[in-house]
C-alpha cells in the first residue's frame, strides 16, 4: 500500500528552495532524510521520497516540503510511484538509496540470510524500470564480502541487463568532513554510452579530519537531573545503572572495555578482546579524534565506543546528530530510541552532499545518448 504524507510546507515545517528548471531526484529508503538533505543542498529538485518507518517518515516531513510516501518498496509499482510523482520512464535524473544493510554488516552474528537482504534487488528494479539517467546507492562494505557476493552479482547483472556501466567506491564519511570514520560502499550508474561518474574526491586527509572535539565545541553540559537541556530536547543525559556508571569512569578517554578491570567486566569480556571482537562495546570517544562508526544505538555505551571523551556519560541525541553532521535545526521525531536509530542509520548529509553535488556537475555536463535507431531489414 502507499500512503502519501503530507508537505512538510502545510505543517509548518520549512520549505525547499528549488530553482525552476532544477534536475529532479528521487530518494528511496530515505529514512529521516540523510539522503534528501544532500541532494536539496547541491540544487535537486526532490519529487519522492518512500520508506516503511512512520516515525522517520515524520521526522521527513518536519524537515522537507516534497512528496513523501509510506510504502513497502517490496510490493511498491514503480510505474505507480513515477506517475504520482508526475515522473517519466527515462525522465527522472537521479535516483538514490541505502537499503537496509545489517543483513550484510561484518558485526552481525548468525546465519548470512536475512529477510532485509532482497531489498537491494528491489532497489534494482525500481532503477531498471524508472530508467533514471544516474543513481546511487549506498550500503555497508560488508555488501562486498562473504555476505553480499551473491546478491551483488545479481544486482550488478540485472542493472547491466537494463542498460547500465556501473563502478563503486569504499568511501569514509571523515575524508569529507564529518567527524567520524564511517566506511561505506557506493554504487553509482550511468546509461550506457554516457561518460563514467566521477566519485568526489577526497577533502580531508587523515592528519586534518575533524575531531569529536570539534563537532561538540559550544554545547553546554545536559542537565544533571536528566532533563533535556531548555534550548533542546535531543541534549539530555541517559540514565546508567550504578554498575555502568562505575565503568564509564573507570574507561579511559579513547578506551573500551578492555581497559576495565576483571571485576568490574561484563562475564562474557573476560576472555578477552582478542577473541570476542568488538572491542571498544563500553567504549569512550577520544577528544582529538574522529568518533568511531555511529550506529542505531549509539544511545548506550555498553553498545559501542558511545561514551562522552571528557565528561562520563553516554553521549546525548544531539551530539550523536553533529557526529553524523545533521545540523542543529534539524527537527528530530520520536522516542530516544526511535532517534538514535534515525540518526545513526542516515546518510551523513556532508557525505549526500558530496555524492550529490558530484551527480549534479555530471548530469549537467551530459546529456542522454540515444541508442542509433535500427534500421528494418
Amino acid at each position: 500500500m502507499l500512503l502519501p504524507t503530507s508537505a512538510a510546507g502545510a505543517s509548518g515545517g520549512p520549505s525547499e528552495h528549488v530553482h525552476e528548471g532544477a534536475l529532479t531526484a528521487m530518494d528511496l529508503f530515505c529514512g529521516a532524510g540523510g539522503f534528501s538533505k544532500g541532494l536539496i543542498d547541491a540544487g535537486f529538485k526532490v519529487a519522492a521520497a518512500v520508506d516503511n518507518w512512520p516515525v522517520a517518515l515524520a521526522t521527513h516531513r518536519a524537515n522537507f516540503n516534497h512528496a513523501v510516501y509510506e510504502a513497502d518498496i517490496a510490493k511498491l509499482s514503480a510505474v505507480k510511484l513515477a506517475k504520482l510523482a508526475n515522473v517519466t520512464k527515462g525522465g527522472l535524473d537521479l535516483l538514490v538509496g541505502g537499503p537496509p544493510c545489517q543483513g550484510f554488516s561484518v558485526q552481525r552474528i548468525g546465519e548470512d540470510a536475512d529477510h532485509r537482504n532482497h531489498l537491494v534487488l528491489e532497489y534494482a528494479r525500481f532503477v531498471a524500470e524508472l530508467q533514471p539517467r544516474l543513481f546511487l546507492m549506498e550500503n555497508v562494505p560488508g555488501l562486498l564480502g562473504k555476505r553480499g557476493h551473491v546478491l551483488i552479482e545479481a544486482f550488478l547483472k540485472k542493472l547491466a541487463r537494463a542498460g547500465y556501466t556501473m563502478d563503486h567506491r569504499i568511501i569514509n564519511a571523515a575524508e569529507y568532513g564529518v567527524p567520524q570514520v564511517r566506511k561505506r560502499v557506493v554504487f553509482a550508474g550511468w546509461l550506457k554510452g554516457q561518460p563514467a561518474y566521477n566519485f568526489p574526491s577526497v577533502l580531508f586527509e587523515r592528519s586534518s579530519f575533524r575531531s569529536v572535539a570539534e563537532a561538540f565545541a559550544g554545547l553546554p553540559e545536559p542537565p544533571l537531573d536528566l532533563t533535556p537541556h531548555p534550548n533542546d530536547r535531543l541534549h539530555r543525559r541517559t540514565k546508567l545503572s550504578p554498575l555502568n556508571q562505575r565503568r564509564i569512569e573507570a574507561i579511559p578517554p579513547g578506551g573500551g572495555m578492555q581497559d576495565l578491570p576483571d571485576s568490574m567486566k561484563v562475564a562474557c569480556h573476560l576472555v578477552g578482546a582478542d577473541k570476542i571482537g568488538h572491542r571498544y562495546v563500553y567504549g569512550r570517544l577520544a577528544p582529538d579524534a574522529p568518533a568511531s562508526t555511529i550506529t542505531a544505538r549509539f544511545d548506550s555505551f555498553t553498545r559501542g565506543k558511545f561514551g562522552h571523551p571528557t565528561v562520563p556519560r553516554n553521549i546525548t541525541l544531539r551530539e550523536g546528530a553533529r557526529l553524523q553532521s545533521f545540523p542543529d535545526d534539524f527537527s528530530f521525531q520520536g522516542t530516544q530510541e526511535e532517534v538514535a536509530a534515525q540518526i545513526g542509520n542516515a546518510v551523513p548529509p556532508l557525505v549526500s552532499k558530496m555524492l550529490a553535488t558530484a551527480a549534479y556537475d555530471y548530469l549537467q555536463a551530459t546529456a542522454v545518448i540515444k541508442a542509433p535507431r535500427k534500421r528494418n531489414a
